[in-house]
């Protein structure tokens, strides 16, 4: 086992309860149950939540509807008393909290309280950052929220690499942030995030995961997560496809179009074990649903228990349980396909 795994399961073990344990076995019966697949009824509380402290976002990233300003819906931020509310209406069960959802969750300027309010309720708290705005002082707050984890995205060890898909970006930033943040650990004894790089792998690095790995024993990350690139348009190939077929999740079909690799099966897991939820309330079922298209229910007007089991969500989960291939978003989902990516 790694020590980061560790680290990581001992920070799991500091928010379970015994009521949590209790979900967590019912959310796994219940998704294996055709009773509740027939009915669409989740009997079981969500495990995690992905909820969105902004979509706006600094950065121009090709494949990313932040990146593209894309969205037919509204951008804004996440306010605490939002957050505060949903969360006390699922923190007895709720054992894992993704900050992150669409945007640079650290443009939002209460963001660090964000975090305080999820810890204080007894959450497991994570969020991914480009890592441009972790300054001496900013990481310092970071550390004393009480942040459980932290994704920092570094999709190339050079300049022009990185920049090829973080438009606007510059790698000199994200690596003075993450040496910020380090420091600020040390100085608190220790404290503050498990820090990962997370490496998109694309045709324009995939020759640097060697030097990635380097640079983060090198400056002091726990470790590296490696994540395939996720294609927007799937009628042609991507400039942004690697060339090794491991590392990518498509297949290349003979009229030039694109397929995902592995199995495709009526079944989520992340679907039925969590739930998204926009900086303004909407609740979607899952993180491939960016522009939030499949609106189970709106948490500024009514509870989560109401949109939980209310009839939006049981016609969706009924619709992917017998035919999720007709689900438009979920053509394009490694997680429903089996897709892992680990380079070694």
């Amino acid at each position: 086992m790694k020590r980061s795994d560790l680290k990581e399961g001992l920070r799991f073990a500091r928010v379970m309860t015994a009521r949590k344990v209790g979900n967590l076995f019912r959310s796994y019966s219940t998704y294996r149950s055709k009773s509740a697949r027939l009915s669409g009824i989740n009997q079981a509380r969500p495990i995690s939540l992905s909820i969105e402290p902004t979509t706006s976002c600094n950065l121009r990233c090709p494949e990313c509807p932040s990146g593209l300003r894309a969205f037919s819906r509204n951008t804004g931020m996440l306010e605490p008393e939002l957050l505060s509310d949903i969360l006390e209406q699922v923190k007895k069960d709720l054992v894992y909290l993704n900050l992150y959802f669409q945007g640079e969750p650290m443009l939002n300027p209460h963001f660090f309280e964000l975090v305080r309010i999820a810890r204080n309720k007894g959450i497991f708290t994570n969020t991914s950052t480009n890592a441009h705005f972790l300054t001496e002082e900013k990481s310092e707050s970071l550390v004393a929220s009480g942040l459980d984890r932290l994704i920092i995205s570094i999709d190339g060890t050079e300049q022009e690499t990185y920049a090829n898909y973080r438009v606007g970006g510059k790698l000199e930033k994200v690596l003075n942030g993450t040496r910020n943040l380090v420091k600020a650990k040390k100085r608190s004894g220790g404290k503050g995030p498990l820090m990962f790089f997370q490496f998109l792998v694309s045709r324009q690095n995939e020759h640097q995961i060697p030097d990635v790995r380097r640079l983060s024993k090198e400056i002091g990350v726990d470790g590296v997560l490696y994540k395939s690139m996720q294609i927007m348009d799937l009628s042609k190939p991507s400039e942004f496809l690697p060339k090794n077929p491991k590392y990518s999740r498509y297949n290349v079909n003979k009229d030039g179009s694109l397929s995902l690799r592995g199995r495709f099966e009526d079944e989520c897991w992340r679907m039925w074990s969590g739930a998204v939820i926009t900086w303004d309330g909407l609740v979607v079922p899952c993180c491939f649903d960016k522009d939030a298209e499949h609106r189970m229910g709106d948490l500024k007007k009514q509870s989560f228990e109401e949109i939980w089991n209310g009839e939006n969500y049981r016609r969706f989960r009924k619709n992917l349980f017998n035919h999720r291939s007709k689900i438009e978003m979920c053509k394009n989902c490694s997680e429903g396909a089996k897709i892992w990516l680990a380079p070694t």
